[in-house]
């Protein structure tokens, strides 16, 4: 049996791109037989970037509320803060002990920032982000972490962070995790043609009420041709957005009426929102059922996975106290 552990920030509302192209696919995986999926959320982490403690409590639950609502079976699988499981914290600690500096100074997610915003303005919990992540996942001893290629070096940091413990103690006192990097995992365009991303305000929230959903599927740029002329679907965001939703019937449909001409972009983007409304109609509805105010379901859920996560991770952590004489 693979154990498949997956962290998730609570750092915004999960959008279009989070949900086509991380949150179904891991959902699949799931459900694959002999696949046992740990899936936390990384709120601990968010705090490097976001320290509104009203506005974190409501992107967790909303993070939550998204996963349930596609179908992430909690009965299986385990859902859980990474707050609410102190081992994490203590796990962090171990680790740092035994992480050179000079790896962490060699992070390129960490050299970006520091690019970006200057050292003064970058904080130690970003410095040390790769070591609370090994700890993340050593904790529930995962045998494979699925990231994007982006996050392989950190995946590799965990790696050598967990052969130096295992060295120094001449036992495996963690499980080495496999890297599962889909080469083919989407990419998916946001309303301005850059890849969909809360950072550069050009996501897609498919929760939104209907009116303001369509609002922001308006706003997708589009190119000055003249309605009469026919036009190519292949160089169109909405189009892009349109056939990743659509059935091959569908798109080719669309495809046509691109080419024939007398077919606006408003009108491509008005049956975008139409399918949207359509093929998430479920997951809408269950969505605001569960962030409704005074409903218990979703912190239940929570609750229950904390609970069963916790049984894992206190395991792991009596394992790391015996060898290093903590017990």
């Amino acid at each position: 049996m693979s154990r498949i552990l997956t962290g998730i920030q609570s750092s915004g509302r999960p959008h279009l791109g989070n949900i086509l192209g991380a949150i179904l696919p891991a959902i699949h995986l799931s459900k694959e037989a002999g696949n046992e999926s740990f899936l936390f959320i990384a709120d601990l982490h968010s705090l490097t970037t976001l320290r509104n403690g009203e506005h974190r409590r409501d992107y967790v639950r909303a993070v939550a509320a998204t996963w349930l609502a596609f179908g992430y079976d909690t009965v299986k699988n385990t859902l859980w803060r990474q707050s609410r499981v102190p081992e994490h914290t203590e796990l962090n600690w171990y680790l740092n002990c035994f992480t050179p500096m000079p790896m962490l100074d060699n992070a390129t997610s960490f050299k970006d920032k520091v690019e970006k915003l200057g050292k003064s303005a970058v904080s130690a919990g970003l410095f040390t982000y790769p070591v609370l992540q090994a700890a993340d996942i050593l904790l529930y001893d995962a045998n494979l972490v699925p990231v994007g290629k982006d996050q392989r070096q950190h995946l590799e940091m965990t790696r050598d962070i967990a052969t130096a413990v295992n060295s120094q103690y001449g036992t495996d006192v963690f499980v080495l995790p496999e890297a599962r990097i889909d080469e083919k995992i989407m990419t998916i365009p946001g309303t301005d043609g850059a890849k969909m991303s809360k950072s550069y305000n050009n996501y897609i929230d498919i929760f939104l009420p209907a009116n303001e959903l369509y609002k922001v599927v308006k706003k997708i740029i589009s190119d000055s041709t003249p309605l009469e002329a026919p036009k190519n679907p292949d160089t169109d965001i909405t189009f892009q957005l349109y056939k990743l939703l659509a059935t091959d019937e569908q798109t080719g449909q669309m495809r046509a009426n691109y080419a024939a001409g007398g077919y606006g972009f408003g009108a491509a983007k008005k049956e975008l929102y139409e399918l949207m409304v359509e093929k998430f109609a479920t997951e809408r509805e269950r969505f605001n059922e569960l962030m409704a105010e005074g409903n218990p379901e979703l912190e239940r859920e929570l609750q229950a996975g904390e609970e069963k996560a916790r049984a894992v991770a206190s395991q792991t952590i009596q394992r790391v106290r015996d060898v290093m004489g903590f017990s």
